[in-house]
């Protein structure tokens, strides 16, 4: 606009884009008006403008704009609450921190040989209502009392849930069940759960799915696991290297044992990864290596692999790759055919092989709630109370006798090593009286 243009003639031609369906911007500076319209000009419009008092001169570039070339396919973001305002809100209390401390040493101690009872991580195959969780938790905390001087139970709490295609992910991710993806409500039911849990005095044991999740809740955590699906993963295998528990990695869904050593291997040396702070900012971390990490077998689509000969081969691979020579066995997923009832059967089997005296054993992963089998979400329909939304899990009643068997096993274990030793003392007090 020539200088000196009338503020009524600026808001004319302003107008006119207007009423055309463009947008108009007014532009003041160095004596001189700039009206910059954007949309899909018609070139009779841009005529038009020549004509119009006040115009000095049209420059015409069509469409003024770069077309959008992000976030074309992003419906919303919604902002995510900061990690640090979650643990101040629900913060670990001092006897909690003792607890978790301590239980994630007694694992730790059971990896590397110096306990000998079993590991075992038991409960829900995926956590949707925190009050059955919480029930199921005080029946596992008495169970765990009685049976401590031979298992260490840890209670699998699973906040989120991997898909291979799509379905419900979780409480975290989805707590309302009706796909509203209130991500911060189930942040806040996660960690109040995990903290009641803690109170009764019961560890906990998550799957580690989003690489950002963990700072809202892993002080929390004494065990954790990486998936079939993630195993493989440099990321989760970075984000097992900083965890401040012992770490599980399952073998793949197509039964690749060596994808779980690897991620074994690499989650024990240090690395940087992109991440978050407490306060919600990215973030590079670096971590130290986590040299708690053992190998979980799940079985695969093609059947079970805690057979003897599949516990042996994987003992072999892990001392040729000179890493622990100890194996967790998941009586869930491929090593039950996705049949809960079939998971006992799974225990029975590998609970021979410990009573054998197999020392490479250290643990078993189990899928249990209150109720046996599972059931499918629908919406506007009652869920039934304690049981699976997910995978199938064995009911409490069905799962106490395993514990118990469980229990037997290693006891036979410390017997069977007990009377080896005396076996062993005896001949070396004989060769040592026959040298004399």
């Amino acid at each position: 606009m020539q200088p000196g243009t009338s503020r009524t003639d600026i808001e004319e031609i302003r107008s006119q884009a207007l009423d055309a369906a463009l947008d108009a911007d007014v532009i003041v500076g160095n004596g001189q008006s700039i009206i910059v319209v954007t949309g899909a000009l018609d070139p009779g419009f841009v005529e038009l403008l020549h004509t119009l008092a006040g115009v000095e001169e049209v420059v015409h570039r069509g469409n003024s704009l770069p077309p959008d070339t992000s976030d074309l396919r992003v419906e919303s973001i919604r902002p995510l609450l900061p990690p640090a305002v979650l643990l101040e809100d629900l913060p670990l209390t001092h006897a909690g921190a003792v607890s978790v401390s301590r239980s994630r040493e007694d694992i730790v101690r059971i990896l590397s040989g110096e306990d000998d009872r079993l590991i075992v991580v038991v409960g829900p195959c995926s956590i949707h209502d925190p009050a059955a969780a919480l029930d199921y938790g005080r029946k596992l905390k008495t169970l765990s009392d009685e049976l401590t001087p031979d298992l260490c139970i840890v209670m699998r709490a699973y906040f989120e849930k991997p898909r291979t295609t799509v379905g419900w992910k979780g409480l975290i991710n989805d707590p309302h069940l009706d796909n509203s993806f209130a991500v911060n409500d189930g942040l806040q039911m996660t960690r109040a759960l995990l903290l009641e849990l803690i109170a009764l005095g019961l560890p906990v044991g998550c799957e580690f799915l989003d690489p950002i999740l963990p700072q809202f809740f892993a002080d929390l955590v004494t065990w954790g696991a990486i998936g079939a699906r993630t195993t493989e993963s440099q990321v989760h295998r970075h984000l097992a290297s900083g965890l401040s528990m012992p770490v599980g990695f399952k073998n793949g869904t197509g039964g690749s044992v060596q994808i779980a050593i690897d991620g074994v291997r690499a989650a024990a040396s240090p690395h940087s990864f992109l991440g978050v702070t407490e306060q919600g900012i990215a973030a590079v971390v670096s971590t130290r290596g986590n040299p708690d990490c053992h190998v979980i077998l799940r079985g695969s689509s093609t059947g079970p692999n805690y057979g003897e000969r599949h516990v042996r081969q994987t003992l072999e691979m892990l001392r040729d790759c000179a890493l622990p020579a100890h194996v967790m066995i998941d009586t869930s997923h491929g090593n039950s055919g996705k049949d809960f009832r079939q998971q006992p059967i799974a225990a029975g089997e590998v609970g021979s092989q410990v009573a054998a005296g197999e020392a490479g054993i250290v643990g078993f992963l189990m899928e249990s709630f209150l109720e046996d089998g599972a059931q499918e979400l629908r919406p506007g329909q009652n869920l039934v109370y304690g049981q699976s939304i997910t995978d199938g899990c064995m009911g409490w009643e069905m799962t106490v006798p395993v514990l118990h068997r469980l229990a037997e096993v290693v006891r036979a274990r410390r017997s069977g090593a007990a009377a080896s030793a005396s076996v062993r003392n005896g001949a070396t007090r004989h060769s040592g009286a026959h040298k004399a």
